[in-house]
């Protein structure tokens, strides 16, 4: 009977489960680790559900091991305190404003170097390298009551909203954000955000990043939004129930006026430290310094929006037991798989030709730039031969002082 097997086939129950050195599945189990779930029940799930891999949990664990991949956890126990503690001394260096607390700084180190440290841990360290930060951060304001928000599914409402926080560096912002999900569908540092242009442009572009229309948008009731109403009902449909478009009071356009809390924390506090560390350099009144830092500057801010919004989208906040819209999920999570938390798709199917041929017509990309054309390209020329690689807030002055006698000779006025 030596000769005979159980199972000639050589096939068993774990037929859909992918071999060990599978390429695929070995990315799919990176790129999970890398974007914070590290829950392999979780893991197993979105395999199954998302890329139809069958692979139970005690099997991605098992190939999370086999590539050196941790939870936050045992990376933690294995990491020595030295290490540990400076991954979050160069987290909260970045965040000079000190706004930002464990939860967040912790968020920060994974986006920056993939590493997961427990929230224990980093509040930990945190506390021994700036032992006055938790009190700063005690809320202790007298805030609006806050009352459930109600949507019907993705993209049903966008809020949207200017931000002023960095006007007196002569920079404004303008956001919109999906209120069902509080998905941030783009932040854009403009020159003025009181203009009709700017924020009609900016709408239509936070239309393009998503590749339709909401089914309603929200604002205040500023005149500079009448363009952007007027854009709405253009391209809406003659059969769309309900209004296209609604005007609030600022303390009632909820999603968006909350959403900036955590612009202000995480990004405007820090952002404003930096300025201000260096604003002596810059005459605003002599053009070749204004236009510099205007090109420097405008890039800075908005490379931090994108972050703060790559950040914030893939973050999935506490459970809130009484929230009536999702919970506990991240806002790509919530919308990727809208069914589950009885959402209903309310995008709204556009040709996105005419909306692109529209942004030309009321003025195109120049409406947002700080500089001509062809000034960002003589500097863009400096600035990759000076091979600095990425600017930052502690080396953007720095940078600033380099570029600045080498446009000199490069950029003249009338």
């Amino acid at each position: 009977m030596s000769g005979v097997t159980n199972n000639p086939d050589g096939k068993n129950q774990h037929k859909d489960c992918p071999s060990k050195g599978d390429l695929k599945s070995a990315e799919l189990l990176r790129k999970y680790h890398d974007d914070g779930k590290t829950n392999r029940n979780v893991v197993s799930d979105l395999l199954r559900r998302d890329h139809g891999i069958s692979m139970s949990s005690a099997t991605v664990a098992r190939r999370w091991k086999d590539m050196g991949l941790a939870g936050s956890t045992a990376t933690t126990r294995d990491m020595a305190p030295e290490v540990r503690r400076q991954h979050v001394a160069d987290a909260c260096a970045k965040d000079p404003a000190g706004r930002q607390g464990p939860g967040s700084i912790r968020e920060n180190i994974r986006l920056d170097s993939t590493v997961h440290l427990t929230v224990k841990c980093v509040r930990e360290e945190m506390r021994v390298l700036n032992p006055g930060g938790f009190a700063a951060r005690d809320p202790n304001s007298k805030k609006i009551h806050r009352t459930n928000l109600v949507s019907k599914g993705p993209h049903a409402e966008w809020s949207a909203d200017g931000h002023d926080k960095l006007k007196e560096a002569g920079y404004a912002i303008w956001g919109v954000r999906d209120k069902w999900s509080r998905k941030w569908i783009g932040l854009w540092v403009v020159p003025c955000n009181r203009t009709l242009e700017v924020i009609g442009y900016c709408y239509l572009a936070a239309i393009l990043n998503e590749g339709g229309r909401p089914e309603q948008s929200t604002t205040d009731c500023g005149s500079e939004t009448t363009l952007m109403y007027g854009l709405a009902m253009a391209l809406a449909c003659a059969n769309d129930e309900g209004p296209v478009h609604q005007f609030l009071k600022s303390i009632r356009n909820i999603t968006i006026e909350r959403g900036w809390v955590s612009v202000k924390y995480n990004v405007i506090d820090n952002l404003r430290i930096w300025w201000d560390s260096g604003k002596h350099l810059v005459n605003r009144q002599n053009p070749h310094q204004n236009d510099l830092a205007n090109w420097l500057w405008s890039r800075f801010i908005q490379a931090s929006l994108d972050q703060f919004c790559i950040k914030m989208n893939s973050h999935a906040p506490r459970r809130i037991v009484d929230q009536l819209l999702p919970s506990a999920v991240s806002p790509n999570d919530a919308i990727e798989h809208y069914h589950e938390y009885n959402g209903e798709w309310s995008l709204q199917p556009i040709d996105l030709n005419v909306v692109r041929r529209l942004q030309e017509a009321i003025g195109g990309e120049q409406l947002i730039q700080f500089n001509t054309p062809e000034y960002r390209h003589i500097a863009q020329g400096v600035f990759d031969s000076l091979n600095i690689g990425t600017v930052t807030g502690i080396n953007i002055w720095v940078v600033y002082q380099e570029m600045l006698p080498r446009m000199l000779g490069l950029v003249e006025y009338v």
